[in-house]
């Protein structure tokens, strides 16, 4: 037990002298800065896809609503559309968050990297490249989401009349 409270003590003071510099803090919170704009990038393309998403699951349950009541009209007709968007839009949410999250570590590796001596370039590289990936995917089903929104009921039941012949 003591030898593993001098192991984690000396690790301790290790780091503290490591980050004690300055200039060396500095220069890792310049680094960080450009994941950290991302981040609240992604939070802010975020904040549109949930307020779409919101505006779906509100625009079914109020169909869902009039059907339950009897009063259901013509726009009945959208619940399969508006289903096809929440899943595009929910799945630009889960990819959107995922590529927040590994950004997050991003920012995380490049402090570390600072005050270790195994080198984690590779790994940092790699963790950006996937948030991008990530982020590309959230925004190509973002794209679909919009683009289904954008062509109405008629044109999805149109297609869907195609698909099934």
């Amino acid at each position: 037990m003591i030898d593993l409270l001098a192991i984690g003590g000396s690790l301790a003071g290790e780091i503290l002298e490591r980050t004690s510099s300055t200039p060396r803090v500095q220069q890792m919170v310049q680094l960080s800065l450009a994941p950290a704009f991302l981040l609240g990038g992604i939070g802010a393309i975020m904040n549109v896809m949930m307020s779409r998403l919101i505006w779906i699951a509100e625009r079914k349950e109020r169909i869902e609503r009039r059907i339950e009541d009897g009063k259901a009209g013509p726009e009945v007709r959208e619940l399969p559309w508006l289903a096809q968007r929440r899943r595009h839009a929910q799945t630009a949410v889960v990819f959107s968050t995922a590529s927040a999250a590994v950004i997050s570590v991003v920012i995380v590796l490049l402090f570390i990297s600072a005050f270790i001596r195994p080198q984690i370039g590779t790994l940092t590289a790699l963790a950006w490249i996937l948030t991008m990936i990530l982020l590309l995917t959230g925004l190509g089903f973002f794209l679909l989401e919009t683009r289904l929104a954008a062509r109405g009921v008629p044109a999805f039941e149109e297609d869907r009349a195609e698909d099934e012949e």
